[in-house]
């Protein structure tokens, strides 16, 4: 039976779970795992709060240029070594900061964290799904994404437990679990020689739908920053809630990161990339405006858990709704991935700086979702217009 080439070893399935294993090293411990430590750094005396926020800066800047550099360092070297590099980078970026050497040690070490994140993003799922069969492609692209809600929900529920044995052992367990999953995913990756058949093709230009796409995916990062920034200090503070409960809707946010991947994926196999791309940024919008309008505890809920699935989910849509506008182009396919990558972390980097001097300015934290859920509109609106100008 005529099909897509087996995974070297094993079935089409074991990259898209090696590749799950990359984004939970990279993006899901590399950056979801800190904002927990955040008090920890302060409490213990590593640094000050303002320093520990310019490490979390260091993580957002790697991030970018890992995402700029990381088809070139792959053309120099191979696919699969920049794989296992950044998976082994992230690790010993953890490791590394089990010990509070110095600010500068430190910056250096959570940039690495976030260039390794950008690296595997733009690398890791486009060079496994083109071995996934065509009818399992939200599928097995939610499955990768879900890595990044494990992090999410790691970060929540694990490292909170692993802060009463210490900072330098949470950090020891975090940089273990990564050398683990590292070893787990290592043979688990196309060989140089089968990705270059998948990828021997002609790249087409770019259509209107997939530049639409690129705009698309970095005004959904923006839209993303309010939950993703100031869900615990909104509900902790701004309703006066208290940090039990803020960390409770944090916690929510996890949930629906770990399960949202998956069943955005399957309904996305089911009524089509583009149908479900349009239904997600309805939903979003409606859920972030919700934020700025009600404190209703029902609504608030339902917002952090949907907003959490669709922080990984959207990536999924993204990359299945891409990979439809580039049919059977392996190394298009990369290099678009990797420019939606770049426009991720640029709306990404301009919304929680822009959303953040807005705060400073108006000290109302209705104004950041507002403000998100009017870049998700705009997005919606792109969509609707150029989404099927092919």
């Amino acid at each position: 039976k005529a099909g897509p080439k087996a995974m070297p070893k094993t079935n089409p399935w074991r990259g898209p779970l090696s590749a799950l294993c990359a984004l939970l090293v990279g993006i899901g411990l590399g950056r979801f795992a800190y904002p927990p430590l955040l008090p920890a750094l302060a409490a213990a005396g590593w640094f000050t709060a303002s320093q520990a926020a310019y490490l979390g800066a260091a993580n957002l800047a790697g991030y970018l240029a890992g995402a700029l550099l990381a088809r070139r360092l792959a053309a120099r070297s191979s696919t699969t070594f920049m794989l296992r590099a950044g998976m082994l980078l992230a690790s010993l970026s953890l490791l590394a900061c089990a010990e509070p050497v110095s600010f500068a040690w430190f910056f250096v070490w959570r940039f690495a964290a976030g260039m390794s994140g950008g690296i595997l993003m733009v690398l890791a799922a486009p060079t496994v799904l083109p071995f996934v069969p065509s009818h399992q492609q939200g599928l097995a692209g939610g499955v990768i994404m879900t890595g990044v809600g494990l992090g999410i929900a790691i970060s929540g529920t694990v490292v909170p437990f692993t802060l009463e044995l210490g900072l330098m052992e949470t950090w020891l367990i975090l940089g273990l679990l990564s050398l683990l999953l590292t070893a787990l995913s290592w043979d688990g990756w196309p060989t140089a020689k089968v990705v270059a058949e998948k990828t021997n093709q002609k790249s087409p230009a770019a259509s209107p739908a997939l530049k639409s796409l690129y705009l698309e995916y970095g005004l959904n990062a923006m839209g993303l920053v309010p939950h993703m920034v100031f869900l615990v200090i909104f509900i902790a503070q701004g309703l006066d809630r208290g940090q039990a409960v803020g960390s409770f809707y944090w916690v929510l946010f996890g949930v629906g990161a770990l399960v949202g991947p998956v069943s955005v994926g399957y309904l996305a196999d089911r009524i089509g990339f583009s149908a479900m791309l349009r239904l997600s940024y309805l939903a979003q919008a409606v859920l972030i405006a919700a934020c700025s309008v009600t404190d209703n505890t029902g609504v608030l809920m339902l917002s952090s858990l949907v907003m959490g699935a669709f922080v990984p989910g959207c990536t999924s849509l993204g990359l299945g709704r891409l990979r439809q506008l580039m049919p059977g182009d392996a190394a298009a396919q990369t290099s678009a991935w990797g420019l939606a990558t770049i426009g991720f972390a640029m709306g990404q980097a301009i919304g929680a700086y822009g959303l953040s001097y807005l705060f400073d300015l108006k000290g109302d934290y209705t104004l950041l979702f507002a403000g998100g859920a009017g870049a998700i509109a705009i997005a919606l609106a792109l969509n609707l217009v150029l989404g099927k100008r092919v």
